[in-house]
């Protein structure tokens, strides 16, 4: 039966952006991605009833939609995948299932999850001699993780993770005095874990200060996981020679100029972010923990890596991506819920691994645009229809301004919303004559 779906998924992808809303909810459930329910859902426009947003935030007034595609094309792993994004950025789902098809056809994408832990953190703001701090707390090492294993992350143990591991930093405040910081380790399982692991910071805290008559400043999780790194590797085979070479030193940019950098992961980000805001997890700490590692040797630099080696291209995606696939939005929004379902992943990692090989395959397809056609073409005649809702176009008038617009881009190699503005006066004006 697997393989069934498999060759049905590979089958609707071919084509699958040509078809109009009702056809392609209509092949999603035939491949049992959707089903009845979760069609209806989505053609009576996503949740209505205030009540579960008043359950998720404060003061609430109604919700913010965003639209929500999927990406075709991509197998991770030898697997196919349909991918739910949602995003407001024009042109990102269709480069990533452009790009993936190109992947698929040409080449291939294999990921790991390398570590298993996040991290949690205890800041002692003072300590009077942090060897002898140290060496008080590495004395209790065994005890602290039993405890905390026993009365706070006991739910994780059952299901093979919880607190594997403690360690001391000593951090140089520069007035005389030293900072310590005891880092926690934790297996979180499926769950992101942050709540579990801050817990477990907090129930540390008294054990540790009567150890060492230090006291505790504060108790808090770390975003920068760099104990849990998630690698996607994309390999080209069939690739022009010239291409690749450019792809790479493209990629030698980002890796040594943070201005370029910044905007190269970015790009990667377009492909993460619509993941993990479809899937309800916490897209500001998964950008938190990527920007900070791709800071970790002091200067800002590229998340991808991208070489010629002898006949192929090889790019690289390599930073934490934590995120969950129990407990929070996650497993309570309808929408998260069925962006779950259509992934029918298994396992966080599993999940982490998706974003971080689309993040990888849209970095990709903007290199190749940005050292062949240029970003403008590409995306500005995706951009044409946004540009024509905003002169003010109607459903009627839109085939005509955007087939105008795109003349325009052809010939002049840019376009604006004026220009938008003036072909719909024109049409209304012949319209009226």
């Amino acid at each position: 039966m697997a393989q069934i779906i498999k060759t049905k998924l590979a089958d609707i992808f071919k084509g699958f952006s040509k078809f109009t809303y009702s056809e392609r909810l209509k092949l999603l459930n035939e491949v049992n991605v959707l089903s009845e329910q979760d069609m209806s859902y989505l053609k009576n426009g996503g949740l209505q009833d205030i009540g579960l947003a008043e359950k998720f935030v404060e003061n609430v007034i109604g919700y913010f939609q965003l639209p929500m595609g999927v990406a075709t094309n991509f197998n991770i792993n030898g697997k196919d995948y349909v991918i739910p994004m949602a995003v407001e950025e024009t042109s990102i789902i269709a480069a990533a299932s452009k790009t993936a098809k190109w992947v698929r056809e040409n080449g291939s994408i294999t990921t790991e999850v390398i570590g298993t832990d996040i991290i949690g953190q205890i800041q002692f703001a003072k300590v009077q001699n942090f060897d002898r701090f140290e060496k008080q707390i590495l004395q209790q090492k065994n005890y602290l993780i039993e405890s905390a294993n026993r009365e706070v992350a006991f739910g994780l143990v059952n299901r093979g993770g919880g607190v594997s591991d403690l360690k001391v930093r000593k951090l140089d405040r520069g007035d005389g005095f030293d900072m310590a910081i005891v880092h926690i380790y934790m297996n979180p399982c499926d769950a992101m874990g942050a709540n579990v692991i801050n817990q477990v910071c907090e129930f540390l805290k008294e054990p540790l200060e009567q150890f060492t008559s230090e006291k505790v400043t504060m108790c808090i999780l770390s975003n920068l996981v760099d104990s849990k790194i998630t690698r996607a590797t994309v390999t080209m085979d069939n690739i022009d020679s010239e291409l690749a070479q450019k792809i790479e030193e493209a990629s030698r940019f980002a890796e040594l100029d943070p201005y370029r950098a910044a905007t190269n992961n970015k790009g990667v980000l377009n492909g993460i972010d619509p993941i993990l805001i479809a899937t309800g997890n916490d897209w500001r700490a998964v950008e938190a923990g990527i920007h900070a590692y791709a800071s970790r040797d002091g200067q800002y630099r590229s998340i991808t890596r991208w070489r010629k080696v002898d006949n192929k291209l090889v790019g690289v995606f390599e930073a934490p991506v934590i995120v969950g696939t129990v407990g929070g939005v996650t497993t309570l929004h309808p929408s998260a819920k069925i962006s779950m379902k259509m992934l029918g992943v298994t396992s966080a990692n599993e999940l982490s691994c998706i974003m971080a090989a689309v993040g990888l395959v849209q970095n990709l397809g903007a290199l190749r645009a940005l050292t062949t056609v240029g970003i403008i073409e590409g995306h500005m005649k995706l951009h044409i229809k946004n540009l024509s809702l905003g002169a003010g176009a109607t459903e009627i008038e839109m085939p005509f301004v955007v087939k105008k617009l795109e003349e325009i881009l052809a010939l002049r190699k840019r376009i604006s919303l004026s220009n938008a503005i003036e072909v719909l006066k024109d049409l209304r004006k012949q319209a009226n004559h």
